[in-house]
């Protein structure tokens, strides 16, 4: 059963932006606390940002003041929103809730480079 469903990857150069996308479409996650994950080649799949049901959010270090976290205001989408992108920001990007209640998605690739 699918519970979460990512998009928005691609290949970018460095400084740019991008924006995934998530949804859950067997879940209501309007009261959930929702994350974004990222899995780089070779590493383990990390927490970079979450966000609560009434919109408090919270960064990795590594992404703090260039990525922001947001939901609709249906609560059903959760976006992020990805600027001054870096080559190290490249990875397999997942939604998920932040203590990951759902099974994972497949995920979306975000390649940065010139």
């Amino acid at each position: 059963q699918v519970q979460v469903v990512e998009s928005g990857g691609g290949l970018v150069q460095p400084g740019g932006s991008l924006r995934l996308s998530c949804t859950t479409p067997n879940r209501d996650p309007r009261y959930l606390t929702m994350g974004w994950f990222r899995q780089a080649p070779g590493k383990e799949r990390e927490l970079i940002a979450a966000i609560t049901s009434i919109g408090a959010t919270d960064y990795a270090d590594s992404v703090k003041g260039r990525f922001t976290i947001s939901r609709d205001y249906t609560g059903n989408w959760v976006y992020l929103q990805m600027d001054s992108l870096k080559p190290e920001d490249t990875a397999v990007y997942y939604c998920n809730t932040k203590t990951v209640g759902l099974l994972w998605g497949k995920g979306t690739l975000v390649t940065v480079s010139s």
